[in-house]
């Protein structure tokens, strides 16, 4: 069984683990976070613990190994923008959809948002359609990171 949970410092050795072994699963489909991240991984977890206008979370199988990554950041005014990624050995699997139909129902009902918002690289066909599966509308094209992306979004007060 998986649970979602918040995202504390005791998590922090099991994400880097799951970072670390996706990395080059992660590299297909969206851009590298660089060798930096992952040397400065203590203090950038320790950052993202102290952010006040984000909601980190974690997928946690019965193992105690992270599945999955589901982020609320930027939020402000009844919104936030979501970041997702799940490991590879779970790929396919119907995970991804799972996690984030959870952050939506917590969108609602905790954070008491209205409105998220996901950009998903064009080469992301994967989290496109995760998105477009837990009713994610897309708006039109962006660019992040030098990357062109796709913006969806999702009204949450229907």
């Amino acid at each position: 069984m998986l649970t979602l949970q918040r995202l504390t410092e005791e998590h922090g050795p099991a994400v880097l683990r799951f970072e670390i072994e996706n990395r080059a699963y992660f590299a297909r489909s969206v851009r590298d976070r660089g060798d930096d991240y992952f040397v400065h991984f203590a203090e950038r977890h320790a950052a993202l613990l102290a952010e006040s206008d984000c909601c980190f979370h974690v997928l946690i199988d019965d193992d105690g190994r992270v599945a999955g990554r589901f982020n609320l950041v930027d939020v402000a005014e009844g919104a936030a923008e979501l970041g997702f990624r799940t490991a590879e050995a779970v790929a396919g699997r119907g995970l991804a959809k799972e996690g984030v139909r959870r952050v939506i129902a917590l969108a609602r009902a905790e954070y008491r948002l209205d409105r998220l918002t996901a950009d998903a690289e064009v080469r992301n066909g994967a989290s496109r359609a995760v998105l477009r599966a837990t009713g994610f509308v897309e708006t039109g094209p962006v660019e992040r990171g030098g990357q062109p992306c796709v913006r969806h979004v999702l009204e949450l007060s229907r």
